[in-house]
């Protein structure tokens, strides 16, 4: 199955404020395993975006790397979530010169459990495929805010304003 499917599929589960964050563990471009349990007592950013080495999840990428250090200040880890393989997690790491987490989701369990995974629009027409989104994540492992298609360009940006940041 490939990113964007014409197949039909049910309207994907919405996370809220309050809600626990689903756990994972996941094998980053170097195929490490990366737990979110292991982030408990700081806040992380989870976003999920569809494709490596893509335009709008490269501009996204570049951003939240140029952010890292003032998140990192600011008490939040980043974890990106996309359905590619982690050699091309690597590639897109190496290509791009990118200093946060991405980690591998090829059957998509995780993008579904965020409902970052179901029928969206592109360029019109209804597909199904990796719904970008934004996700922060308490201390607590519980939902601070859910953020569901999101812009690639200046999400990073109001993202940092949004949270006091910037």
């Amino acid at each position: 199955m490939s990113d964007t499917d014409t197949a039909p599929e049910a309207a994907p589960v919405r996370l809220s404020p309050g809600d626990p964050a689903p756990d994972f563990t996941l094998p980053d471009a170097d195929g490490n395993l990366v737990t979110l349990a292991d982030h408990r007592g700081r806040r992380v950013i989870v976003y999920c975006y569809p494709a490596a080495l893509t335009p709008g999840c490269t501009t996204q990428a570049v951003d939240f790397t140029a952010a890292a250090g003032d998140l990192a200040e600011a008490g939040l880890d980043i974890i990106g979530i996309s359905p590619d393989e982690p050699a091309k997690l690597m590639r897109f790491r190496e290509k791009e010169g990118l200093g946060i987490t991405l980690v591998s989701d090829p059957d998509k369990t995780v993008l579904r459990a965020y409902g970052a995974y179901g029928p969206k629009k592109l360029y019109g027409k209804e597909v199904v495929g990796v719904i970008r989104s934004t996700f922060i994540v308490d201390a607590e492992g519980r939902i601070e805010r859910a953020s569901y298609n999101v812009k690639a360009t200046g999400h990073v940006a109001k993202l940092l304003r949004d949270l006091g940041v910037d």
